[in-house]
């Protein structure tokens, strides 16, 4: 029976957990129903009280709270109505070792208990600076009354699946019988979708996060539905399952790049080339194909999985509640790119059609532009200088290959530290120009919504400011007086906001940088984006 004081419990019965994921269905729980004077709901039941114990209601009730000391026994409150003890489980792992669980379904609650107090109270200091969420949905967690959770022999299947667990974690090997259960009906691959991917999140930032979890094999990444997203296959399907577990609605970067990780139907990649979109850790000889750089050998697969974490600061070492402290404290740039001027070259450009404002807007979906020089001889190259190296990086990734004007761009990092306003005096025929001081700015403002709806160039584009009395046959006909085609249109409820689909990218990349800011009359200018979203 568990340490709570039996007069409090009315009712208690034992049940099996059918819906829980790969390897953990068979798993008994206890559930309990305590009565109206139960120590530890009377103390933690305020709808309204925060991650810390903060309260909106009585202070006496916020007193309580503050007062519960470290215990490694911890209180989950408001988990959603279907979230699995997995789940829950899963809170705990990147903290410690957890020693066991018990929930109450009906109570949206669970405690979980870790292996130290320490762990516990790494946890607890990590969530209150980053909250945590089970589907999607945010959750509270505090210390506990209770010192443990006592276990009697009826409950031994759990205590053998959480140290098998914790084992896996640790670098050790679970025992046959749970190996055999975690590896049940799961994939050694996995499908990898990055959510709100405002730093750009390469092929190698995700197999050093990955391999804390066993060998990684192959990786290829790809967008689709205008997202980023990856297929990486572990050697064995246990590690595969322990990454999604841990992994799993985490974020790489502070409040940015979250993972949503499922199993792939696949069981095996078939990698042809190994290089920035692609690679294969046991074939390091595959070519790089159509001029992508080729695989460093010393990237190639060796028994040390771990050797290359830590070489990107800020990345998230799942396992290491240090690394992931210190993940909360900030965003931090990525490895090669800390003090990265900033400046970007972009090339093969149409020199008939390209402007720097044209290039303003459109590398300012990504970031906030600073100045930018059509080069005086070399007019389809130009240099754009972004406000520092991350948000280079991120324009980069999104606009380097895109067909703009007819013409397949190149971007790439320069060497130039910034670039340089012409001389007093000296006319160079409108080819640099300085947006510093511009209005324009997307992300100038700390906390803005447009750090969240950063996306890769789409055919559907994200219409916003649009006044009352603008029709969709208005929007239409302004869309397509550059020459391009509206597919399909569609008002948000309140007709502030629409979805556009233009046939192509190249054309929507083109309307984007003709019609943003266009002024819809009065005061009101219109705001394009590119969206996730198709109609």
């Amino acid at each position: 029976m568990y340490g709570l004081n039996p007069h409090r419990v009315r009712s208690f019965f034992w049940c099996t957990a059918p819906s829980l994921p790969q390897g953990l269905a068979s798993i008994s729980f206890l559930f309990f129903k305590p009565s109206r004077g139960s120590e530890e709901l009377s103390m933690y039941s305020s709808p309204n009280s925060g991650v810390n114990g903060t309260s909106n209601g009585s202070d006496s009730k916020k007193q309580k709270v503050e007062e519960a000391p470290p215990s490694r026994v911890l209180h989950i409150r408001k988990l959603p109505n279907e979230a699995s003890e997995t789940e829950v489980i899963a809170l705990g792992l990147p903290f410690g070792k957890v020693t066991n669980i018990l929930t109450l379904k009906g109570k949206n609650q669970a405690f979980l208990e870790m292996g130290t107090e320490e762990a516990a109270i790494t946890m607890v200091n990590y969530y209150s600076t980053v909250t945590p969420h089970v589907r999607n949905v945010p959750v509270f967690i505090q210390y506990s009354n209770h010192k443990e959770l006592k276990t009697d022999a009826g409950n031994q299947r759990t205590q053998a699946v959480l140290q098998a667990v914790s084992a896996v974690q640790s670098g050790g090997s679970p025992s046959s019988d749970v190996q055999e259960a975690l590896a049940a009906a799961s994939s050694p691959v996995l499908r990898i979708i990055i959510d709100n991917m405002f730093y750009p999140v390469t092929l190698d930032v995700l197999q050093q996060i990955f391999s804390k979890f066993g060998t990684v094999m192959k990786i290829i990444t790809f967008t689709k539905n205008n997202q980023f997203q990856a297929l990486l296959q572990f050697s064995d399907p246990v590690n595969a399952q322990q990454a999604k577990l841990a992994l799993d609605g985490q974020n790489i970067y502070n409040s940015c790049c979250t993972l949503r990780i499922d199993f792939s139907k696949l069981v095996n990649l078939n990698v042809k080339y190994n290089n920035d979109k692609s690679r294969d850790y046991t074939r390091p000889e595959l070519p790089a194909g159509d001029g992508q750089p080729s695989m460093d050998p010393s990237m190639a697969y060796s028994k040390d999985s771990n050797s290359l974490l830590g070489k990107i600061p800020g990345a998230m070492n799942p396992l290491s509640a240090a690394a992931a402290a210190a993940a909360a404290a900030g965003r931090v740039a990525l490895g090669g790119q800390a003090g990265s001027s900033g400046v970007l070259l972009a090339s093969n450009l149409n020199e008939e059609m390209v402007t720097p404002q044209s290039l303003f807007t459109l590398f300012g979906v990504y970031g906030d532009v600073q100045r930018v020089k059509i080069l005086y001889n070399k007019k389809d190259s130009a240099l754009i200088q972004m406000s520092d190296g991350n948000q280079a990086q991120l324009a980069m990734s999104h606009l380097n290959g895109q067909k703009m004007y007819g013409k397949i761009i190149r971007v790439t990092l320069s060497k130039h530290q910034t670039v340089a306003l012409p001389r007093d005096g000296l006319d160079d025929q409108g080819l640099t120009k300085d947006f510093g001081n511009s209005p324009l700015h997307r992300f100038k403002k700390p906390g803005s919504k447009n750090f969240q709806n950063i996306f890769p160039p789409s055919a559907t584009l994200h219409l916003s400011n649009i006044p009352q009395d603008v029709s969709e046959d208005d929007l239409r006909l302004l869309f397509t007086n550059g020459g391009g085609a509206v597919k399909a249109f569609k008002f948000f409820q309140d007709h502030k906001m629409a979805l556009l689909q233009m046939t192509t990218v190249e054309e929507a990349i083109q309307t984007l940088m003709d019609l943003h800011n266009y002024n819809m009359g009065g005061s009101q200018h219109l705001r394009v984006s590119f969206s996730k979203s198709t109609i």
